[in-house]
């Protein structure tokens, strides 16, 4: 093993890149902060039950396990929600509702969640709305997710698509449908493949109206007029109350004037699992996956001995660095300091101090 290599997934972040990654953080902060968030830090290594009991068994095998003193299993955390929600059913269970907490910091997971998120450490920019169960509760951290992508510097770049999972929780509830037949019609819907969607309906013999209302959601993105369609093509009430509840936040978000930043994905059902209401994703131009997603998890903190109704959502830290620093390396470039040469030591700093009088970059190049 040579010691100079690194693990796979890891890496090193230097010079502007490293200053790139405490400024968005630092701006991301202070935008939750704006918002009456309070920051959290949980801890890094913990009971891997925890991730298990909040993630689910599927995702936090992903994680790094290891043995304690006595025996019991323990995690570098994979998940910082999971912790957030303990933390709020158990030291901070007088306090006030609802709660608002905000975090940055890094999380491991020993396999890869993709073929694009390559990292096994990624760091999570996030906040917890807990103990609150309204549209204003929505609608507050979708709008303190774009300002901080607005913040940034990705006003024209990002865009946040929005479902509710109720309503194709809907329409599953009208199929007799055995569990492994809900997962299997919930991934062909999420992966859009209408051939492959009616095929699997007309072998189980599902009514012509219901699958017509399945194959239209698979192609249910747009605006607000997809919500009319779907609403035109549902039948049951937990469909119907979901729509209601995505056109409402919509209607805030036109009132807006933010529209351009907002798109309604109704076929995206990836988090029917986690999610019991609101759902969405963060997507920015030039990165091929999601950088940031979130939603409603009303049943999370239950798991803790406390249920109570819960929002919030994660940014990955490294995504948008990514991104943003494309866009500042030809800045960073034209900013390059003039080198001040001279034998003179007197002279050489007398210019030096001129210059950081006018907050000018520099770079002393010593002729001795």
């Amino acid at each position: 093993m040579l010691l100079t290599n690194l693990p796979s997934g890891m890496r090193y972040y230097l010079g502007a890149e490293a200053r790139l990654r405490r400024s968005v953080e630092d701006t991301a902060m202070s935008v939750f902060e704006g918002w009456s968030y309070e920051e959290v830090l949980t801890p890094t290594v913990d009971y891997y039950a925890l991730f298990e009991q909040g993630m689910g068994s599927a995702e936090a095998q992903a994680s790094f396990r290891f043995t304690d003193n006595d025996g019991r299993m323990l995690s570098l955390r994979p998940d910082i929600t999971s912790s957030v929600a303990r933390v709020a059913a158990t030291l901070l269970a007088d306090n006030k509702r609802p709660l608002r907490l905000c975090y940055a910091a890094p999380v491991f997971r020993q396999q890869q969640q993709s073929h694009a998120e390559w990292r096994r450490e990624n760091t999570q920019l996030g906040c917890e709305l807990i103990g609150t169960n309204t549209g204003a509760a929505d609608m507050e951290v979708l709008l303190v997710a774009a300002e901080i992508l607005q913040r940034i510097g990705l006003t024209d770049l990002f865009r946040i698509t929005i479902n509710d999972v109720s309503v194709f929780d809907g329409l599953l509830a009208e199929l007799n449908f055995d569990d492994d037949s809900r997962e299997k019609l919930r991934k062909l819907v999420d992966t859009r493949d209408q051939t492959e969607i009616q095929q699997f309906l007309a072998v189980r013999s599902v009514p012509s109206e219901l699958s017509h209302s399945l194959l239209k959601l698979a192609l249910s993105t747009g605006r607000e007029n997809v919500l009319d369609e779907a609403s035109a093509n549902v039948r049951n009430s937990q469909s119907l109350t979901a729509l209601g509840r995505i056109k409402s936040l919509w209607g805030v978000i036109e009132s807006l004037g933010m529209q351009d930043c907002f798109e309604i994905d109704l076929a995206d059902v990836s988090g029917l699992n986690y999610y019991t209401g609101l759902s969405f994703k963060v997507f920015v131009r030039g990165i091929g996956y999601r950088v940031g997603r979130g939603g409603r998890y009303d049943s999370l903190t239950a798991n803790f001995g406390r249920p109570e109704p819960a929002v919030g959502f994660v940014l990955n830290l490294d995504s948008l660095v990514e991104v943003l620093g494309r866009q500042t390396q030809a800045k960073a470039d034209a900013r390059q300091p003039k080198a001040i040469e001279t034998s003179d030591l007197a002279a050489t700093f007398r210019e030096v101090v001129k210059r950081r009088a006018l907050q000018e970059s520099v770079r002393v190049e010593s002729t001795e």
